[in-house]
């Protein structure tokens, strides 16, 4: 063993052994405890960036503490190999979409082995594979046969960039969540699945996810969005036709003024009639996205009225550019005095913003009108309207619409069906044929799987599905029919990916039952965040369904989930002739900083061209601001750059880059490495066993500090999953470890104890070194197979700070053993000499002792 601490090589070698020796390879064992751990799977963008490294690294962490407590862990890897992105870049490069997805894995792959997680690549999936997606396709076709998804032509948010559908989840602030273009709505036909069937059952079983981070929860409640109300049925003036209306405080109709209705809304086409401006106005908004829509206070009065429900008034019928189709019923009953947007709606559309019912001049013919209306209920409403009573109005407002048989109880969920198809080539191949007549038609399964026709002219990549007359033009049943050219949205594949692997070669069904029994659910998943509201919700719908279908025994597909914080970096971007926004590397780009390291202008640094400065934001590929691992890994070392992740800040907190901090975790490895030299180096060249009754004061210090570590550690990891203090707790343990004085046989072996300790310790975070040391120590061949260090309580000096008081006033802070009596703390304090000289100067008429807290002595004193 070298003196030197050269990361590569080790790594290189450890890695070599894990390689040849299956070492984290995963077989089912029922007598063992199973233990699932599992990362969001990535995109095969071609390298990984720094934020990819800590998730993974966060994962194997966890997946070897796993191992060490003796579980038998899945820890897999796969690729989301499908979508847009891929598209994208295969075109911008020049390649079939097929040959780019490969390469980027072969490169990826080597980057995450170079890391050295431990992952079982014996699992490995790619979703652009066949053997994967074929599975997919047979069990769209069992949804389809049960009813759970349909195709109708829809109203869908449209990026224009990408000519392709997103889903509502896909729409951030009006823009699409790729391209950061603005969204349009458009009708086209779309194939849904019905997570709306679903809603109560996702909601409810929110309360089965304890170990989930509340604010995502929350989110996905949010998202959900159950609300429970009363559905009113109104009738429009002179005409048979109806809407409805939808509201959780029944008193808010005492205060409508007007109704307005989504341009969206099938009246606009079945019923009302506009002129020609009015026309163009309706179907210029029906291209805005709702987001820019619901800004928006323009309305056009129908010149139709809707019957009051409790007055019988006429209340004017607007259309209200602001309404949802999609928000409950699509219909508004606009309550000027309860809601900012509808008085600003009002203001702008010059509508009274007082009901009848509190205009003065009109009271009392609308009292006469009510008291008209001659029924009990009305008679009470009337009374505590006039005494404007609202605690008593929802009661009687329902008596009276109720006797009219006009209400009803309501539940709305604002989860809307998920829209599964997209306009792309680069995906799963839908197993849909169309006959001439029209008639749609699913595959037979024995036709399956339906392969995706390769792309000749990458040019004409969209479509390059119909321009494939071979696959395009089918026959069935003696009829002919064309295939399905959309392809399902890349969540279809993320929501079932974590269950084949539990089966990845399976060639018989999606899913080996008995596998999937045995691993699943998840024990632990991690990812960012930023998925709360769409995969995490898709995922926990497709496993549901896989549950009905009887695949998997688990209703919920995750136990525990982490959700690590963005890495953030430098980003600058600047924009081109056609306002498209282009994100340039940091390493392109020269910068000015004021006093406080702060940038205040950035140029390119080969044209001198000022870019903006994002600020620190995720790094990511498309940002153009992510880091190379690699080269920092042939820098400093793997295991430095593994440490330095889970130290700089926690877990589930941003972590801000600075590449400067992983020089001190780069020399603390060197300490961890240096320890070993001062083990083999010491005078002692002969070893005793550990023997605890040997201990002198020095050694049970430091084989209580020890033990007190392990117990920290293990409950950082376990419990709080707070590494970054974890990996501090170690540091600690070292730097007492590293003054610790070898000076006989008991020393050298309390010395060896707890390098091996510290060894066991910081392998889930630094696994190569640690295993070259232990290796060398032990003479064994591999830490992987070794217990995690066991706690044992007894060894831990518990000590206590009693204050040492004169008269009652603070004098000395000592620290001691805990539950000391009075006369041994007594001879612990004449032990103390700063103590003991004091005490002699003065003189004690008495001792009080309160245990583990204070010792007072009181004295005479002098008038």
């Amino acid at each position: 063993m070298k003196t030197e601490y050269i990361p590569q090589k080790i790594e290189s070698i450890v890695q070599k052994y894990w390689k040849k020796n299956d070492i984290f390879k995963s077989i089912k064992n029922e007598k063992k405890e199973k233990f699932y751990c599992l990362s969001m799977l990535p995109y095969p963008s071609g390298n990984l960036h720094i934020g990819h490294v800590r998730n993974y690294t966060i994962s194997d962490v966890i997946a070897r503490y796993q191992r060490m407590l003796g579980k038998n862990v899945l820890h897999p890897i796969g690729w989301d190999a499908f979508g847009l992105p891929a598209e994208e870049a295969a075109i911008k490069n020049n390649i079939i979409p097929e040959l780019w997805i490969k390469k980027n894995i072969k490169n990826m792959r080597k980057q995450l082995q170079l890391i050295g997680f431990s992952y079982d690549w014996s699992r490995e999936i790619n979703t652009s594979n066949v053997e994967f997606y074929r599975w997919e396709q047979w069990f769209f076709l069992k949804l389809y046969k049960k009813n759970l998804v349909y195709k109708k032509k829809s109203l869908v948010h449209w990026c224009q960039f990408h000519n392709t559908v997103l889903a509502n989840e896909q729409v951030q602030d009006g823009l699409c969540w790729r391209c950061n273009q603005k969204v349009t709505v458009k009708k086209v036909y779309q194939w849904f699945l019905k997570i709306s069937d679903y809603s109560n059952r996702l909601l409810t079983d929110l309360k089965k996810l304890s170990k989930w981070p509340k604010e995502v929860v929350d989110m996905q409640k949010n998202w959900i969005g159950k609300e429970q109300g009363k559905e009113i049925k109104l009738s429009i003036l002179n005409s048979d036709k109806t809407l409805f209306i939808f509201t959780t405080k029944l008193k808010t109709l005492i205060d409508v003024t007007y109704i307005a209705i989504s341009p969206f809304h099938n009246l606009i086409n079945s019923f009302l009639k506009f002129n020609k401006k009015d026309d163009l106005l309706i179907t210029k908004y029906k291209s805005v996205h709702f987001n820019e829509r619901s800004k928006s206070l323009i309305g056009i009065n129908t010149k139709n009225y809707v019957i009051h429900p409790i007055t019988e008034e006429k209340i004017p019928l607007w259309i209200g550019m602001y309404v949802d189709k999609d928000y409950r019923t699509g219909v508004v009953a606009g309550s000027p005095r309860n809601n900012k947007k509808d008085f600003q709606f009002c203001l702008q559309n010059k509508i009274p913003t007082i009901s009848s019912l509190f205009q003065i001049n009109k009271k009392k013919f609308i009292l006469r009108q009510l008291r008209n209306l001659g029924k009990k209920s009305c008679i009470n409403l009337l009374n505590n309207i006039h005494k404007f009573n609202y605690f008593k109005l929802e009661t009687e407002i329902f008596n009276v619409l109720n006797e009219k048989k006009i209400i009803k109880n309501k539940t709305f969920f604002k989860l809307k069906d998920w829209s599964i198809s997209r306009q792309r080539y680069w995906g799963t191949p839908i197993p849909i044929v169309t006959t001439k007549e029209g008639k749609i038609l699913p595959i037979l399964e024995k036709e399956l799987p339906v392969v995706l026709p390769i792309v000749k002219d990458l040019k004409n990549i969209h479509n390059s599905m119909k321009c494939n007359k071979k696959w395009f033009n089918v026959i069935i049943n003696n009829k002919k029919a064309t295939r399905e050219t959309d392809t399902f949205d890349t969540f279809m594949e993320s929501s079932w990916y974590h269950i084949r692997y539990t089966s990845p070669n399976f060639k018989y069904g999606m899913v080996d039952i008995q596998e999937s029994n045995y691993w699943l659910p998840i024990d632990q998943y991690i990812g960012g965040i930023e998925h709360a509201t769409m995969h995490l919700i898709y995922l926990r719908f497709y496993h549901k369904l896989l549950y009905d279908h009887g695949l998997v025994s688990s209703s919920e597909p995750v136990k525990k989930l982490l959700c690590q914080g963005m890495v953030l970096g430098d980003a600058f971007y600047f924009f081109d002739n056609k306002k498209q926004k282009h994100w340039i590397s940091p390493s392109l780009i020269n910068c000015i900083k004021d006093k406080k390291g702060k940038i205040i202008q950035a140029n390119i640094a080969s044209n001198n061209q000022p870019v903006i400065h994002a600020g620190m934001i995720k790094m990511s590929k498309s940002k153009n601001n992510g880091i190379e691992p690699k080269q920092l890994v042939l820098k400093y070392g793997a295991d430095t750059v593994r440490l330095f992740i889970m130290f700089a800040a926690p877990a589930t907190m941003a972590l801000e880059w600075n590449e400067h901090n992983l020089i001190g975790i780069h020399r603390f490895i060197k300490r961890i490495w240096n320890l070993y030299y001062c083990l083999i180096n010491s005078k002692e060249e002969n070893l005793e066993i550990l023997d605890p009754l040997l201990f002198d004061n020095k050694r049970k210090i430091l084989y209580s500090i020890l033990h007190q570590t392990i117990k920290k550690v293990s409950d950082d990891i376990e419990i709080r999953q707070t590494f970054n203090t974890a990996i501090s707790s170690i540091m600690s343990l070292v730097n007492y470890v590293s003054k610790f004085e070898i000076l006989d046989k008991q020393d050298k072996a309390i010395y060896r104890e707890c390098l091996l300790i510290i060894l066991k310790l910081l392998y889930p975070f630094i696994p190569h070194v640690c295993f070259y040391i232990w290796k060398k120590i032990t003479k064994k061949n591999s830490l992987d197979k070794e217990n995690w260090p066991v706690f044992k309580e007894k060894f831990v000096i518990s000590n206590t700070n009693v204050v040492i008081q004169v008269n009652g006033k603070k004098k000395y802070l000592i620290q001691v053993k805990k539950n000391l009596t009075k006369s041994k703390i007594l001879e612990y304090v004449n032990t103390n000499l700063l103590i003991k000289n004091y005490l002699k100067s003065i003189k004690i008429k008495n001792v009080i002792y309160v245990p583990n807290k204070v010792l007072n002595f009181v004295i005479e004193t002098t008038k």
